[in-house]
């Protein structure tokens, strides 16, 4: 037995410090990862992330200042266990990152129980959020992987201290306060998670909108699941500044409404 599991949403914010050596403080502003989640982590196991170096480059270089980059991503645990994979970008390279390559596979409405209540084009309520100072230091006490930018006005070239990949997560995942094994009669977890900067960063202390709806629901083997795609935008302009791609699943194994398999 293992022990508790970890979400992966946590290590996304591996990245950010290597992003930020690769591409510099421009990945904040129009940078992109990627990740579809491979195998569960525990608590206090050691985790690394790795960034593949664009081609033709090396440490030496670093930061590169070519703007429409891809390149790959992934963590492993010490003993070289992939825990996850996908990919890293600046700007609008032409390929599709990991998860926008990945075919969204709907089933037929019948073929749901724990999704039943569920539609594609489905829109989530939309919210108000301004996260502070102080929670945003409270969360950072699950990152490992930190950086000043998150730590105070002071410490920031863009006037306010910035969201964490991890904070920007948890800030555009709307409705995810139902997601619990009672309201879905199944045990929830993470698939895959995408967040792109688009006119970031998204800032402590500034208020924003969040929306979001359901762009595929489907059934696998073991599994009913979702993806949502949400925004986060200015309230006072509209702009947006940031966008997330993410995948749910449940299991069948345990639900009761699949007794019967």
């Amino acid at each position: 037995m293992r022990g508790g599991t970890i979400q992966g949403t946590i290590h996304l914010s591996m990245f950010a410090p290597l992003a930020q050596k690769i591409f510099d403080d421009r990945w904040f502003e129009q940078g992109t990862v990627s990740i579809y989640y491979t195998f569960a982590t525990i608590d206090k196991e050691e985790v690394r992330a790795i960034i593949e170096l664009p081609p033709d480059t090396t440490e030496e270089m670093l930061p590169i200042a070519t703007k429409d980059v891809q390149v790959k991503a992934w963590a492993e645990l010490k003993n070289g266990q992939q825990i996850m994979t996908g990919t890293v970008s600046i700007g609008s390279p032409k390929e599709p990152s990991y998860l926008q390559a990945v075919e969204l596979k709907n089933s037929k409405p019948e073929d749901l129980r724990i999704l039943a209540r569920y539609k594609v084009g489905d829109e989530l309520p939309s919210k108000e959020i301004l996260l502070t100072q102080e929670a945003a230091n409270s969360g950072l006490r699950r990152i490992t992987d930190q950086l000043d930018y998150y730590k105070g006005k002071d410490k920031s070239p863009w006037g306010n201290a910035i969201l964490y990949p991890t904070a920007m997560f948890e800030a555009m995942a709307l409705g995810f306060e139902r997601t619990s094994t009672d309201e879905f009669n199944a045990v929830p977890f993470y698939g895959a998670t995408e967040l792109r900067n688009i006119n970031g960063p998204a800032l402590i202390g500034v208020p924003y909108i969040v929306k979001g709806k359901y762009v595929c629901i489907g059934v696998s083997r073991k599994t009913e699941y979702f993806w949502l795609d949400s925004t986060l935008e200015e309230k006072e302009t509209g702009k947006i500044v940031a966008s997330m791609r993410h995948l749910n699943r449940f299991m069948k194994a345990g639900s009761p409404l699949y007794k019967d398999q």
